[in-house]
């Protein structure tokens, strides 16, 4: 896969052992207080007092996506797909050529398409590309491109590697999820009257804040470190463990996010828990026997790719649609459907390959030109807001960066080795776009702050690859005693 889904898969991955000098239980306790437990007592603090904010103006009303439906004109439809798969390849091999992964130009591409540039150069040309009444349907063939890439991450998630690499990964990764949650939460309190749409109360605003600031993005992350050679070393295989720790936590939070704005009243919560309880049970039991019995049924029957995708399909749509009507929402079926694959090689491989090439050359441009046709940094004006959004980009790269490398050095990382897992761990790329799109499908967040998160997204994705560089530069990464932290390998199950 190219851009954000593409790089060697966790299962795919042979992992080294990793020797360390012990680290004392004592000493692994004191570091999880102080990384997550501290940070997790200031966060209920900040909770408490933003709920004291006054309610915001109804100035920051969150914008519909599209104007209703118009009759469908397939040249149109047509001609906008020529339009943003050209320009997605153009950008992607320009900033590959540079040096950066596919994905980042793949970004841009989206936000030259929408009206921060073409809708500034060319607004007649704009407005004919894009009229309002033909977003709807490329917002449907967004969807469905996320639906398949968060089913595709989900099957490419090992959880193995947190048996494998046990308390080192738990707490580093814990500490990069707080860190920059607690900042985020933090940073709620001064933007929340000004950047929050009317009638959204502080709470699912500031957790949306922190989960937003937290996500890492491990397609861009295995790519990186595929391109840098350090897939098998020991920060490479750090750098996958506490990516799956991310993954796997963040997107719990988002989860609870959704079921709170969706919600509203804590007393309408009550049916959306017990619907998910029952839904989460039966996934884990029943769908995950029928996921397995047809794994087996199609290794039997080999070269019969086709009905075990068919099959699978259908039950990450069916699940897609459970946690929508749950009002979770739809990426969190397909991703546990993926999730609760079967991890057999054979098979994960099949099923990535069959989705691989319609996802990135088609679906997934369709959903960065549609995120960019979201994004106005027209709505930027002045140096006010452009310093907001400055801060916001700050506080993501020194929670995020600066967590995962404090936390990585007291558990022993040597300072090398803590700062460019912090890097790599700082890269977002597509897992944001999708959790801010979901932000402002639910209305949390404004047009404007949707914006300012956009850009963040792009610039802590664009500078992984030479920070990473700078930082390994001279140095050996590949030293099998450069990781410390008292968790030698497990052996695989």
């Amino acid at each position: 896969m190219s851009g954000d889904c593409s790089g060697p898969s966790f299962r795919e991955m042979s992992t080294p052992v990793l020797t360390a000098p012990p680290r004392s239980p004592a000493r692994q306790a004191g570091a999880y207080v102080l990384f997550v437990g501290v940070p997790l007592l200031l966060l209920m603090a900040t909770m408490r007092y933003g709920a004291a904010l006054p309610t915001p103006a109804g100035a920051n009303a969150a914008r519909p996506s599209g104007t209703p439906n118009s009759a469908f004109d397939l040249r149109s439809l047509i001609l906008q797909l020529l339009v943003i798969v050209g320009a997605a390849r153009l950008c992607g091999a320009l900033l590959v050529s540079l040096g950066q992964p596919r994905v980042v130009g793949e970004m841009l591409a989206g936000i030259l398409l929408g009206p921060s540039v073409l809708g500034q150069l060319a607004p007649t040309l704009s407005l004919a590309l894009f009229p309002a009444g033909s977003l709807p349907l490329l917002q449907a063939l967004a969807q469905v491109g996320v639906l398949l890439f968060m089913f595709v991450v989900g099957l490419e998630l090992d959880v193995g590697q947190l048996r494998r690499h046990g308390r080192l990964a738990v707490i580093t990764s814990h500490a990069s999820i707080v860190a920059p949650f607690l900042l985020g939460a933090a940073l709620s309190l001064a933007l929340y009257t000004r950047f929050a749409p009317a009638g959204v109360s502080f709470a699912p605003f500031a957790l949306f804040m922190g989960a937003a600031m937290s996500v890492t993005a491990f397609p861009v992350l295995a790519r990186i470190l595929a391109d840098r050679g350090l897939t098998r070393t020991p920060l490479g295989v750090m750098a996958i463990a506490c990516a799956a720790v991310d993954d796997v936590t963040a997107w719990c939070i988002l989860a609870a996010v959704v079921v709170v704005a969706r919600a509203g009243a804590l007393s309408e919560l009550g049916p959306t828990i017990v619907g998910t309880a029952v839904y989460l049970l039966v996934m884990f039991t029943l769908v995950r026997r029928m996921l397995g019995a047809l794994v087996r049924r199609s290794l039997a029957r080999e070269g019969r790719a086709e009905p075990l995708l068919a099959a699978v399909m259908l039950v990450a749509l069916a699940s897609a649609w459970t946690t929508e009507r749950l009002g979770i929402h739809a990426v969190f079926g397909a991703f546990l459907v993926g999730a609760l694959m079967p991890s057999t090689e054979a098979v994960v491989t099949t099923l990535v390959e069959r989705l691989r090439d319609l996802m990135v050359v088609l679906l997934l441009p369709v959903y960065f030109a549609f995120t960019g046709l979201r994004t106005a940094i027209g709505l930027l004006s002045g140096p006010t807001l452009w310093a907001v959004c400055a801060a916001v980009l700050l506080v993501a790269i020194v929670g995020k960066l600066g967590g995962t490398a404090v936390a990585a050095r007291t558990m022993g990382m040597p300072w090398r080795q803590s700062v460019a897992l912090g890097a790599l761990m700082n890269t977002r790329g597509l897992m944001e776009l999708v959790i801010l799109n979901v932000g402002l499908d639910i209305g949390v967040i404004s047009p404007v702050l949707f914006t300012m998160m956009v850009i963040m997204a792009l610039v802590t994705t664009a500078i992984t690859t030479p920070l990473v560089t700078w930082v390994t530069r001279g140095g050996s990464m590949g030293d099998r005693t450069a990781l410390s932290g008292g968790d030698e390998e497990r052996p695989r199950d």
